[in-house]
């Protein structure tokens, strides 16, 4: 009961990698468990700084019950001042509570975690949205950091085969660095200094560091766009799709491009359903319009992909046992 352990980064990182399958499966099965109501999932806490507007700490508590029946918070910095310096945008931990008790039992490294759920949700996304399948055609990624790299291998594991990957990045060393990923993974891919070009795509990808919304275009009927980074599309973009999210009260906040399409249109009409319910084929989308998935990304996502590593860590003796971690472990 009083045992706290704690899992490092390169630990946390072999884990996802040699299991994205099983990632992804955990992933589609939490969004389907919050779609139930097997979860709590409050608000994040944003912890801004008005010296630094880009930057941010984010809070995530959730509880996941089903088989997993943990609570827990990611706690995760935003900081793009990083990428100037070489260094990666975000870096995070997990703690994971015990329901029963409430006591913490863990804390593991989850920068790697959080960019493994999030992909892994684009990929569930992607396979269960695409009219047109995942073969052939072209993937657009816009934005080339860790999030669109872990993006291009999680919608791989889904099955996603197109005949190239055109990247387009603002900063063109990081598309390119994303370029020599793909192609060192045996994929056809190219940088694009046009943003047009990506848009043009047959799936579009959205991972950016973007603030307000630059893309104001509409998409053509039977395109995928994922919309990872929230905020790249203008509402008039939006209100042109089907709108598929993670979860309707969460999404529509904080100035994400679905909030600023209910703040022009002044309601939720444009809201199509939640991937929940198209995974459980409660809603359907055809291809008369492009259909645009909006995640905002949920804590429930943390706490599943998180105990599946946990767990993992621990067969593989690469959990660190952290001795007298309680300073009491009794009343009296």
């Amino acid at each position: 009961m009083f045992t706290f352990e704690v899992v490092a980064g390169a630990a946390v990182r072999q884990q996802l990698d040699e299991n994205r399958g099983e990632v992804v499966d955990m992933v589609q099965s939490a969004y389907q468990h919050h779609q139930a109501g097997e979860t709590i999932n409050p608000d994040s806490y944003f912890l801004r700084f008005p010296e630094k507007p880009d930057s941010r700490i984010i809070a995530l508590p959730a509880l996941l019950r089903g088989d997993v029946q943990l609570a827990g918070i990611k706690w995760i910095a935003s900081f793009p001042k990083n990428v100037a310096a070489g260094r990666p945008r975000a870096s995070a931990v997990l703690i994971l509570n015990d329901y029963e008790t409430g006591y913490p039992i863990a804390c593991l490294e989850a920068a790697n975690i959080s960019a493994a759920r999030t992909a892994a949700s684009a990929a569930v996304a992607a396979r269960a949205l695409r009219p047109g399948g995942l073969v052939g055609g072209r993937v657009a990624v816009v934005g080339g950091g860790v999030i669109a790299r872990n993006i291009c291998e999680y919608l791989h594991v889904v099955g996603c085969r197109p005949d190239t990957y055109v990247v387009h990045d603002i900063h063109e060393a990081s598309g390119e660095s994303l370029v020599a990923h793909l192609q060192s993974q045996g994929r056809a891919a190219k940088f694009s200094p046009a943003l047009d070009e990506a848009l043009d795509a047959d799936i579009v990808v959205f991972a950016t560091t973007a603030l307000e919304p630059y893309v104001t275009r509409q998409f053509r009927p039977g395109q995928l766009v994922l919309n990872v980074s929230l905020r790249d599309l203008a509402p008039e973009t939006v209100l042109g799709a089907h709108n598929i999210l993670d979860d309707v009260d969460h999404c529509l906040k904080a100035n994400t491009s679905p909030h600023l399409a209910e703040q022009l249109t002044g309601n939720r009409d444009f809201v199509t359903g939640t991937l929940a319910d198209v995974l459980n084929g409660d809603v359907t989308v055809d291809d008369s319009k492009p259909v645009i998935f909006s995640p905002f990304g949920l804590g429930v996502l943390d706490i599943a992909v998180g105990a599946y590593v946990l767990d993992r860590a621990r067969a593989a003796g690469q959990a660190t046992d952290i001795p007298g971690f309680f300073g009491e472990t009794s009343r009296w």
